[in-house]
C-alpha cells in the first residue's frame, strides 16, 4: 500500500509496515543475524542482486527497513539508509560519495564532532574542508573550488540556532556541480523538509527528536535511489555501521508521536526564549522564534515551527555558566537533546570542547553560553527551575 496520498501524521504512524503471516498490529522486531534461503539458487540470486530479499542483517533487516521507508516518506525522499549513529550517517555519506582529492565546504557552525571528523579524519584520506559562516551565501560561493563535491550544513545550527537559506544554497550547489547535504536534526521533517527546498541529502541523528525519549542511538541518510540507495548504501553494506533491529523499532515508536511532540517542544521553547530575553543577567538569547533573531523571517518561511532548542549567553563567563547550571534541579545536565526531559549543557566544555579556542570563537561559542533543549514538562516548572539559576548568580 502506498501512503503518498496521506498526510504527515498518518504516514508517521502507518508507512513502511509489512505485516507477517502472524497478523501483528504493531511492527515486529526481527532479532536475527541471517536468513534462510529456499535453495542454493535463491541464495545466489540474492547475493548477486538479481532477486530482492533479506540476506544478512548488517544491511537487510525487516524492522530496519520499516524505519527507513517511514522516514523516507516523511522527508519526501526515495530512499533512506539507517545507521548506528548520527555521526555514522555523516561518515557513510562522505565515504560513499567522496574520494581523495575532493573538497567539502561546510558551515563553521556544525556540531563539534562533525568538525573534527572533517578537519582531522577525512583530511587523512585526502578530503579537504573549508569552513564558512552559515548564513553568508557569498562566503559559500567564494569557498567553492573546481574540486568541491559537497556543501554540508546544519540549519538551525547547534547551539546558536543560526539558519541558512536552503533553497538559495541548493541553487548555488546545482550551478557549481556540488551536492547539498542538510543535517535536519533540530527540526525533523515535522518542521522542515530540506529535499523539498532543493537539498540532495538529508541527515539525521535519530538519537534526538526522532526517538524523543533518549532511549537509543542511531542515524539516517535520506535522498534519491542513486546517491543514497546505491552509493551510501554500498558503503553501509561493506563497512557495516548499521542500525540494530531493536533501535529501529524504538525509533518507529518515536516517529508515531513526532508531530505532536514537536508542537509542544516549539511552544515551550518559545515561551522560555521570550522570558529569558527579559532577564537582566542575560546578554543575548538565540532562538529563531524571537523577532530579534537575525533569520527570524527566513525561519518563518522555511520551517513549520521554530524548534525546541535555544541558547542564551550570560553576561559572566564560564564560572557563572557553571554556577547557573549547577543550581537547576529539574533540567538534566546532559549534552543530549530532543528528549521529553529538558536538558541543559555548557557547549564550550562539552559538545564543542574538542575544538580549539580559536575554532570556538569563530563559531561564536563563548564561555558564558548555555544551551537548553526544552522538553515536554510544564513550562511554568521549567521557568521556576531557571529562576534557581539566576538566584545563584545573585548570591
Amino acid at each position: 500500500m502506498s501512503y503518498d496520498e496521506f498526510e504527515f501524521e498518518t504516514r508517521a504512524v502507518r508507512a513502511g509496515q509489512t505485516r507477517t503471516a502472524e497478523g501483528e498490529h504493531a511492527e515486529a522486531i526481527f532479532p536475527t543475524s541471517s536468513y534462510v534461503f529456499g535453495s542454493a539458487a535463491e541464495a545466489a540470486a540474492r547475493f548477486a542482486g538479481d532477486s530482492p530479499g533479506n540476506i544478512y542483517s548488517r544491511f537487510t533487516n525487516p524492522t530496519v527497513r520499516t524505519f527507513e521507508e517511514r522516514l523516507a516518506t516523511l522527508e519526501g525522499g526515495e530512499r533512506c539508509v539507517a545507521t548506528s549513529s548520527g555521526m555514522a550517517a555523516i561518515l557513510a555519506t562522505c565515504a560513499g560519495l567522496l574520494k581523495a582529492g575532493d573538497h567539502i565546504v561546510a558551515s563553521r557552525s556544525i556540531f563539534g564532532t562533525t568538525t573534527v571528523l572533517f578537519s582531522t579524519y577525512l583530511a587523512r584520506f585526502g578530503i579537504e574542508t573549508s569552513f564558512v559562516p552559515l548564513p553568508d551565501i557569498q562566503a559559500w560561493e567564494a569557498a567553492i573550488r573546481p574540486e568541491t563535491r559537497l556543501l554540508f550544513l546544519e540549519t538551525p545550527s547547534n547551539p546558536l540556532t543560526e539558519l541558512a537559506d536552503i533553497r538559495a544554497l541548493s541553487e548555488l550547489a546545482g550551478s557549481r556541480g556540488c551536492l547539498l547535504a542538510v543535517d535536519n536534526c533540530f527540526c525533523t521533517p515535522a518542521l522542515q523538509q530540506p529535499l523539498a527546498l532543493g537539498a540532495d541529502i538529508v541527515i539525521h541523528s535519530a538519537t534526538k527528536f526522532l526517538d524523543g525519549q533518549g532511549r537509543c542511538v542511531g542515524g539516517a541518510v535520506v535522498g534519491n535511489e542513486e546517491l543514497v540507495g546505491k552509493d551510501v548504501y554500498g558503503f553501509l553494506r561493506t563497512a557495516g555501521p548499521c542500525m540494530s533491529p531493536f533501535n529501529a523499532w524504538v525509533f518507529l515508536k518515536g516517529l508515531e508521536t513526532l508531530s505532536l511532540r514537536m508542537r509542544v517542544h516549539c511552544d515551550n521553547a518559545q515561551q522560555l526564549a521570550e522570558w529569558l530575553e527579559q532577564q537582566p543577567a542575560v546578554a543575548h538569547v538565540y532562538h529563531p522564534g524571537l523577532e530579534s533573531h537575525p533569520q527570524h523571517e527566513l525561519a518563518s518561511r522555511q520551517q513549520q515551527g521554530f524548534g525546541g532548542v535555544l541558547s542564551f549567553e550570560l553576561k559572566g563567563g564560564k564560572d557563572d555558566a557553571w554556577r547557573f547550571i549547577d543550581a537547576t534541579r529539574l533540567f538534566s545536565i546532559t549534552a543530549n537533546l530532543g528528549d521529553t526531559k529538558s536538558t541543559v549543557t555548557h557547549p564550550a566544555t562539552t559538545t564543542h570542547g574538542r575544538l580549539t579556542p580559536e575554532q570556538r570563537e569563530e563559531a561564536g561559542i563563548s564561555d558564558g553560553l548555555i544551551r537548553l533543549a526544552v522538553g515536554l514538562e510544564s513550562v511554568n516548572d521549567l521557568r521556576m527551575d531557571l529562576e534557581r539559576g539566576f538566584a545563584a548568580l545573585a548570591n
